[in-house]
């Protein structure tokens, strides 16, 4: 069904997959076994998804780096709300936390987070460009971090070579990761998220392997290789960590989402498992 997957979200069994290769976003309801392909959202096709967060209630945020676009829709794939208006340049990673209902946009082309309020209306720029502390070099994946219950963000600074975790008022927090190929390095970090014990989880699409990290850049566990075999990526890219702790990756060129059960499906890194 997938062409070039980059983002997954689950919840309730509904699987939300955002697919820029279909220009489509997948909507997978397993509880009631049916499917269906969104292009169309109001007026608009859509050209670039890339990015997803769940959204209050059942729906879901969906961002398209050519539209330069946020669309809000329904668990059927209707559109709720468009949030355009707030000289968005290239919109590739989403975050909402329910809890304060704010949404936040990352803006790569821009290298800041803009930050929503429950309606759509701009309240916040966050971050810049630059190399120091709360400043971004093309960040390109983002989530809330779900080991605390501050609404804090966890951000892939890519071109920095390194996650960094603001307070949803654009405090810096922490930071690791440096550039390099062995392991525990950071060689094309995409995709970040964090289980319910705090452990960070980034994607490396240069290694084809998920890293797990503690909160101080130590590198726990890892899981993947290149290759096309269950458990094998070829440029991965999102990732998603579901309330039950399961892992969901967007395993973009082979054209599938892969579901692990967390850490229980990591194995013991080794400088093999990651060239």
């Amino acid at each position: 069904v997938f062409m070039r997957p980059s983002a997954v979200v689950e919840r309730s069994g509904v699987l939300t997959v955002a697919d820029p290769g279909a220009q489509a976003v997948w909507i997978l309801d397993q509880p009631n076994d049916s499917y269906q392909r969104v292009s169309q959202v109001g007026q608009l096709t859509l050209v670039s998804p890339v990015a997803l967060a769940q959204g209050p209630g059942e729906s879901v945020f969906v961002a398209d780096t050519v539209l330069n676009q946020v669309f809000q829709l329904d668990r059927t794939g209707k559109l709720l709300r468009t949030i355009s208006s707030q000289g968005l340049e290239r919109p590739a990673a989403l975050a909402w936390d329910d809890t304060a209902h704010r949404l936040f946009v990352l803006d790569s082309k821009k290298h800041r987070v803009t930050v929503f309020d429950g309606n759509g209306a701009l309240l916040r720029h966050l971050g810049g460009s630059g190399g120091d502390n709360a400043q971004f070099n093309h960040p390109t994946h983002m989530a809330l971090d779900a080991g605390t219950k501050a609404g804090n963000l966890l951000i892939t600074d890519a071109m920095n070579f390194r996650i960094q975790s603001l307070s949803p008022e654009g405090k810096f927090l922490w930071q690791f990761g440096k550039n390099g190929n062995g392991t525990g390095d950071l060689a094309s970090p995409k995709g970040v998220a964090s289980d319910s014990a705090g452990h960070v989880y980034v994607v490396d699409a240069l290694f084809d392997a998920v890293q797990i990290f503690d909160r101080q850049g130590q590198l726990l566990l890892a899981f993947g290789e290149h290759g096309t075999a269950r458990g094998q990526f070829t440029l991965p890219r999102g990732i998603f960590i579901a309330s039950d702790d399961k892992v969901y990756v967007a395993d973009a060129y082979n054209q599938r989402v892969q579901v692990f059960l967390g850490a229980v499906a990591s194995r013991p890194v080794t400088k093999e498992s990651l060239k």
